[in-house]
């Protein structure tokens, strides 16, 4: 195989697999590297114990804190990344998460696009996706937003009863945003059986809206795109000058391999990017691969979430209950009194006693770990989580030593909002769950390194910018230091909001790829590219 290609892509994440895709059909002869393996098809997949207490699939590495305490990441890596175990929740940024805004803990900056300049790759990106909603539901939309292509998927009977409980206090509930593949006018023809195995487990079906499924299996038959799992990324290298990375150095099985492309990207994810960059020093960058600015491994954020698991007084008839979202404090509180941003509230997927043994037994009461109370308890459990925005700080930021150990630094903030919607929402379920039960008298607030969702949602860390000297990317997400170097995946973003960053990936990958088609003098059949997304 040469060892040369127009387009080296590494990772095959919602970033990685999404460029690729778009890149394809040009011709151009596109390699993805990917440090995991395909990940099989077994009855684990769908297996409590072993996704969440034995954490089958998981990650081994040793990442540490900003007080040097090693931890395990809560990060997959496999053809697809992340998306494999994500929860399907596929929402747009607001128009204003792209201006600044104020909140009680700081500025949240202004990226340097707008709303605009990516309104037609989420429309696009819904539909590739199939994102199933309902437009009008969500107080914070633009208005102007195109129907989704796929209707709204239904509530379950208890879903619907707590959508009309906070309907009785004056919110507006909305449809969550889903990526499945579910057709609930022929369930005959539905992949998606809504079952209880959505968020957090990679799906037997392949129903589930992922980029191992949707972006990279239909492009392994293509003769111009190669994929090349079981190969980690160690560092990049330049030309003389540092103006253009000329070898991609991967660690495989059989020892170091080099690749070399016309165009690099990395899609490793917010943190591994950064590491790759920092381990890619040379003497034009000493301080690592497109670092002048400094900002390379800074600003990293994950939002501020809380997860509650409460009781209802009765059972409720719920299966699959993540269809539920709440956006009414997202700016502030519509009621007057706090005028800041507050964040999201949605609802998590099913959670059985083993679901809750595996993903937050730190903070569990000993008497419910392991379950029976739990176990019980199943059939009366609705589980939310509240997501805030998580302000970008230079001190909050990975770094890597010259033997590869990967430092997570970071000290939470901007917990004010945060804590009010937490309030908020455990005194809205008043008359609606049984606070008298055991299980609902806790929440489980992220306090730690270790958190329900530790490195879920991470970004920041390589942020785009028209000025070189605050930011590491240019508006295309091409490196300012380096004319062939691009970044796709979470890195790129200046703020992280308070909606789940995957569908703004895939739509920023589409744009760059529409970039990166014109700079190449490239051509795709159908619609033109270059702003006007394929239909």
């Amino acid at each position: 195989m040469a060892n040369h290609f127009d387009i080296v892509i590494i990772g095959s994440g919602a970033g990685g697999a999404t460029l690729a895709q778009r890149l394809a059909p040009t011709g151009k002869s596109i390699l993805i590297l990917e440090r995991g393996d395909h990940l099989p098809r077994e009855a684990e997949n769908w297996s409590p114990k072993a996704v969440f207490i034995q954490r089958r699939y998981r990650t081994q590495d040793r990442w540490f804190d900003k007080h040097g305490h090693p931890f395990t990441p809560n990060t997959h890596y496999w053809v697809g990344g992340n998306t494999s175990f994500y929860g399907a929740a596929l929402m747009r940024m607001r128009a204003r998460d792209f201006t600044e805004v104020q909140h009680a803990g700081g500025i949240s900056p202004a990226w340097p696009i707008s709303l605009t300049d990516l309104a037609p790759y989420y429309t696009e990106a819904e539909r590739l996706w199939q994102v199933h909603g309902t437009r009008g539901e969500d107080p914070t939309e633009n208005g102007d937003e195109p129907p989704y292509f796929y209707p709204a998927v239904q509530h379950d009977a208890g879903v619907a009863a707590l959508k009309g409980h906070w309907e009785t206090q004056g919110w507006r509930p909305f449809s969550l945003p889903l990526g499945v593949k579910l057709d609930q006018a022929r369930p005959v023809t539905s992949t998606c059986i809504k079952c209880k195995t959505c968020g957090g487990y990679p799906c037997l079906l392949r129903a589930k809206s992922d980029a191992r499924t949707l972006a990279v299996e239909p492009l392994l038959d293509m003769p111009n795109v190669t994929l090349l799992p079981g190969r980690k990324v160690l560092r990049l290298e330049t030309d003389g000058p540092g103006k253009s990375v000329t070898d991609v150095v991967c660690q495989t099985e059989h020892g170091e391999e080099r690749w070399r492309g016309d165009i690099v990207v990395l899609a490793a994810g917010a943190a591994n990017t950064a590491v790759i960059l920092l381990a890619s020093a040379n003497a034009a960058h000493p301080n690592g691969l497109a670092n002048g600015s400094d900002q390379v491994g800074r600003n990293y954020m994950f939002h501020n979430s809380s997860a509650m698991v409460s009781v209802t007084a009765a059972r409720q008839s719920v299966t699959f209950p993540k269809t539920l979202a709440v956006n009414d404090f997202y700016y502030g509180d519509p009621k007057g009194g706090y005028d800041l941003p507050m964040g999201h509230i949605q609802l998590l997927e099913y959670m059985s006693g083993q679901t809750l043994e595996g993903q937050v037994e730190d903070w569990l009461p000993p008497a419910l770990v392991p379950d029976p109370l739990a176990g019980a308890a199943a059939e009366r459990m609705l589980s939310m989580l509240v997501i805030s925005e998580d302000l970008p700080s230079p001190d909050n930021r990975v770094r890597v030593d010259g033997n590869g150990k990967i430092s997570l630094d970071y000290t939470f903030s901007n917990l004010e909002g945060h804590d009010r919607l937490v309030k908020i929402l455990r005194q809205s379920l008043d008359g609606f769950v049984d606070h008298a039960h055991p299980i609902s008298q806790h929440h489980f607030q992220v306090d730690s390194l270790l958190p329900l969702y530790g490195t879920a949602h991470q970004c920041g860390t390589t942020r785009f910018g028209a000025d070189p000297a605050s930011s590491v990317l240019d508006r295309d997400c091409k490196a300012h230091e380096l004319d062939n170097l691009y970044v796709v995946d979470t890195s790129f973003f200046v703020s992280s909001n308070a909606v789940n960053p995957t569908l703004t990936t895939v739509a920023n990958a589409m744009r760059v790829g529409d970039h990166l088609i014109a700079r190449l003098g490239a051509s795709i059949p159908g619609p033109a590219a270059g702003g006007a997304p394929a239909g």
